[in-house]
């Protein structure tokens, strides 16, 4: 079975992809959702977050959550808001943020690589909202929410998304000022050759969307289970993804913010630090320019933290920084053990600036901030080879996928109208 392969998606109708693409399920609450959505009756909010359709304080796992939310695909189709290409293809997507760009593919990876680890995993899931992605897609009879992959160096499919990008595009959306851009690929000679470079790639690597490749796993397996003709290339063996290059891809930091110093006074917090980081006040925030380096703001002042070389280890998750600060600070001097559980920590993405963390310490709520320079992709990719799991809010990447600009049917005849 191929790694990946082509699919026939739906997606937005020319000129609909504004009407259409929103943030992925996951970053919204459901008010937030609901205030997004309003005016915009073809917004993929209606299928991510179908509560917001049905009376405010509805259960969002409740069954008639799904069931709206299959209601209002196949409206959405029905309307052509929404059609299905009548082939399979690949697709190319830019996203570009700032002056941020990456170009990746489309496609449909093989769940059977994802359950042979071909496709690497650097993350815990949790069974709750594996639950919840797998009734959307029993209700839906569709992946519509990518899981973001990245691939390790391969020249040839770089040329090949390069040369794709350099023509019209399908479709061509901006959301909260992030360019989203899809070409389609139908060329069924460079469908081959993707599909061959693909191939000969030792893995990929789940960047983002863990419990939505671990869901399309499940779908898979309950599905082959019930087809006594299942031949092995059903569409539910395979699962909605963008694939970008490694080294396309950004990470920002992800920085914590800590509610209290454990029972110590400044002073000897600061003084304790001194056993494992060498510290330096410094005259500006601290943005950590190099792996290993921290910044601490505290009482009003900025430091700079640097971890004792001594302390690394050649593990590739104990020295990722997240690991660093968390075995050789957080844990042993302010006494936080399970930052997943804790209510003392919380985690603050770097997309929203070190003002964030002046902001609430200074207010008083949190009385630290730690800032952290951001996990490297070679070094997620090391995890991942190994076998290993990353600590918690390890990675934030940025730009976020788009949801709606192409969905993976399992069973067309659901929601064709």
């Amino acid at each position: 079975m191929n790694l990946i392969q082509p699919f026939a998606a739906l997606r937005p109708a020319p000129g609909r992809a504004d009407d259409v693409v929103a943030p992925p399920y996951d970053v919204l609450s459901t008010a937030e959702a609901r205030e997004r959505a309003q005016g915009r009756p073809w917004s993929f909010l209606h299928i991510s977050k179908p509560e917001i359709d049905l009376p405010p304080g509805t259960d969002p796992y409740a069954p008639e959550v799904y069931a709206k939310a299959a209601e209002n695909l196949r409206a959405m189709v029905a309307s052509g808001v929404l059609a299905r290409d009548p082939s399979p293809c690949y697709y190319a997507y830019r996203i570009v943020m700032g002056e941020h760009s990456q170009t990746g593919l489309v496609a449909a990876a093989s769940v059977a690589d994802y359950d042979t680890n071909r496709i690497r995993k650097h993350e815990f899931t949790r069974p709750d909202k594996e639950d919840d992605r797998v009734r959307q897609i029993d209700a839906l009879d569709a992946q519509t929410g990518p899981v973001l992959l990245a691939y390790p160096e391969a020249p040839e499919v770089d040329a090949i998304l390069a040369a794709t990008a350099a023509g019209t595009p399908d479709s061509d959306a901006t959301l909260d000022g992030v360019r989203h851009t899809l070409w389609v690929i139908r060329d069924t000679a460079v469908q081959a050759r993707l599909t061959a470079a693909f191939n000969a790639m030792h893995a990929l690597y789940i960047a983002d969307g863990h419990h939505r490749s671990a869901s399309a796993s499940r779908i898979a397996a309950a599905r082959r289970a019930a087809n006594p003709g299942h031949s092995g290339g059903e569409a539910y063996d395979f699962f909605l993804s963008v694939i970008f290059p490694a080294h396309e891809m950004r990470i920002m930091d992800y920085n914590r913010v800590i509610t209290d110093l454990n029972g110590l006074t400044a002073e000897a917090f600061l003084d304790k630090l001194g056993g494992a980081f060498g510290v330096e006040p410094a005259a500006a925030a601290v943005k950590p320019d190099r792996p290993g380096t921290f910044g601490l703001y505290l009482g009003g002042r900025w430091y700079r933290l640097a971890i004792r070389p001594d302390l690394v280890p050649a593990d590739p998750v104990g020295r990722l920084d997240v690991s660093l600060l968390q075995n050789n600070l957080i844990a042993p001097i302010l006494g936080i053990a399970d930052p997943r559980r804790d209510k003392r920590i919380d985690f603050v993405g770097g997309i929203r600036g070190l003002d964030e963390l002046e902001k609430r310490v200074d207010s008083g709520e949190m009385a630290l901030a730690l800032a952290l320079h951001p996990t490297r992709m070679e070094d997620l990719m090391a995890v991942a080879d190994a076998n290993e799991v990353m600590p918690p809010k390890s990675t934030w990447f940025e730009p976020k996928l788009a949801d709606g600009l192409a969905s993976h049917l399992l069973g067309a005849s659901r929601v064709s109208p």
